[in-house]
């Protein structure tokens, strides 16, 4: 598998994705944010994390202006599959491949820990070798990771079974750090080929440095 890591000014997760992925046998390239093209066997475009523009107006506000976004919106369009983490989320909002928006964290501050996820739904390739019900425990490390979006809209979501991840205690039961409508933490589009969450899968898969859980949901893109 060819996984491809857009890189802005700002980014600081590109080289935690590329082991992350590298670990669990794909091919690497961190693509630069002033390029229009990506190579032409890429399976996977990843957004990663970090603080793209330094976060001036509002988080992924005006990444998504670079070249490189245009491709990638392109891609997604044509069925091509996407993840954004954290930063790279926010910037999925932002070019509307996937709804809602972020404000800042409930309490404002920036939080950066271990957070347990519940799974919501697997009918997709990035939690496929998942089960439903199951606890996760990722880290999370944000400032703007309130998701918001209309009652009607967060309807729709759970119906076509885009809500993936929800915030939990180690029990699964509801425990929400930033103050996301439904503790929402990760979903998909309606195809199911554009992924977006705030927690960082590939700051865990190292049983040593506290989690591997993120492991399997990026194994999900190998299948």
């Amino acid at each position: 598998m060819k996984v491809v890591v857009a890189v802005f000014p700002g980014t600081n997760c590109e080289i935690d994705t590329k082991y992350a992925f590298e670990k669990i046998g794909a091919s690497v390239e961190l693509v630069f944010h002033k390029s229009d093209k990506l190579p032409n066997d890429t399976d996977l475009v990843v957004l990663p994390g970090g603080f793209s523009y330094g976060d001036y107006l509002r988080s992924a506000a005006i990444s998504k202006f670079s070249p490189i976004m245009s491709t990638v919106i392109k891609f997604a369009n044509s069925g091509g599959r996407v993840l954004g983490i954290c930063n790279g989320f926010q910037m999925l909002l932002e070019t509307k491949l996937l709804p809602g928006a972020m404000k800042r964290n409930q309490k404002t501050h920036f939080i950066s820990k271990y957070q347990h996820l519940k799974v919501i739904n697997n009918n997709n390739q990035f939690l496929s070798k998942l089960k439903v019900g199951d606890i996760l425990n990722i880290p999370i490390a944000h400032g703007e990771g309130n998701f918001f979006i209309s009652d009607d809209e967060i309807k729709k979501l759970y119906d076509k079974e885009q809500v993936l991840l929800e915030y939990c205690d180690e029990l699964g039961n509801e425990e929400n750090p930033n103050g996301s409508i439904s503790s929402i933490a990760c979903l998909c589009n309606a195809k199911k080929n554009v992924f977006g969450l705030m927690p960082h899968p590939e700051r865990a898969i190292e049983a040593i440095l506290g989690s591997n859980d993120g492991v399997k949901m990026l194994e999900g893109f190998l299948e």
